[in-house]
């Protein structure tokens, strides 16, 4: 069985400013043609949809306090086509942000699109509830979970997220959906929206969830949060993409951080090489393939971060590295 190139985004963000230049511009044209070329290559790819996308609803006062509101406009799932995704994780801190009339928009006009969602849905059971989807020869299984915030949890007969306090180790509801798929799929996706924002690297609770996620039937695990990419782990079950970082937004520069530089993973289980990541780099609503300093920040953020855990990078092309368990 040929094995299939599994794409895998981090946060994509639509909303906000991002919304805005899409009355402008082209859905496809947030995206560079070589990002697009590059999707395009990749058997299925899977995303954090950060923001609602709907023209209903109001701001949720769930979270006292809460910063940021982010709603995309419909032409939002265009530019989701335009590269390609073939399911979405909702289960994070925004998609409840315009409330649970924008919640169902997105959800709707998702499935419309033929993008798969986990993560959320009208109830629990379906929030948690994982979905299938055809990579190649295979059939890949996709599980999201978010462990913020609690007031965004789906209840039984209210819509939400999949909640789950990961810092305290698997819900038995995410163990038993975690087997389920794994008895149903070729392969597992465990896709966690977790930890703070604005971190380099993952906590200790959060390197024993992942493992435990694996043991639960998990291949791979990649998550999400913090805004900045993270070093890659690895078992014998396969890697740990702790954050994917950003993939797309108009959010203010760390230049110490610099979350404006993401990875975009490509995962190819049983190939000879299991793990490439794709540098990219993230303009103003725009994102392109990372170039000379930013390629040179990536590759040398990735030697240190993957050596903690680990791994090891080898760098094959400007902005494109394959990473190796030692």
């Amino acid at each position: 069985m040929t094995s299939p190139t599994i794409g895998l985004l981090g946060d994509v963000m639509l909303g906000r400013a991002v919304g805005e230049a899409l009355a402008e511009r082209r859905p496809e044209d947030l995206w560079a043609p070589e990002v697009r070329e590059i999707a395009a290559s990749c058997d299925a790819l899977v995303c954090n949809l950060e923001c609602c996308i709907s023209v209903r609803g109001h701001r949720t006062d769930r979270v006292a306090g809460k910063p940021f509101f982010f709603r995309a406009p419909p032409a939002a799932i265009d530019s989701l086509r335009a590269i390609g995704v073939t399911a979405a994780g909702l289960a994070n801190n925004h998609a409840l942000d315009y409330e649970t009339e924008a919640l169902a928009d997105t959800l709707e006009s998702l499935r419309e699109a033929g993008v798969e969602v986990a993560g959320a849905g009208r109830s629990a059971h379906e929030a948690r509830r994982g979905v299938a989807v055809t990579a190649g020869e295979r059939r890949l299984g996709l599980v999201a979970v978010s462990d913020h915030p609690e007031k965004f949890a789906a209840r039984d007969e209210a819509p939400g997220i999949a909640y789950a306090e990961l810092g305290r180790g698997l819900p038995e509801w995410l163990e038993d959906e975690l087997a389920r798929m794994r008895s149903e799929c070729d392969l597992l996706l465990a896709f966690p929206h977790w930890g703070p924002n604005m971190t380099a690297e993952p906590a200790a609770w959060q390197r024993a969830a992942a493992e435990l996620m694996q043991e639960a039937g998990a291949d791979l695990v990649a998550g999400h949060s913090a805004h900045v990419f993270h070093g890659i782990g690895w078992t014998e079950q396969g890697p740990l993409l702790f954050d994917l970082g950003d993939a797309l937004d108009d959010y203010a520069v760390d230049g110490r951080l610099r979350n404006d530089l993401g990875v975009l993973a490509l995962w190819r289980p049983g190939g000879p090489t299991e793990l490439e990541l794709v540098g990219l780099a993230l303009d103003f609503c725009y994102t392109r393939l990372a170039q000379g300093e930013e390629a040179d920040w990536i590759a040398a953020r990735l030697d240190r971060a993957c050596a903690e855990l680990g791994t090891r990078v080898e760098r094959i092309a400007t902005q494109r590295f394959h990473v190796h368990p030692r």
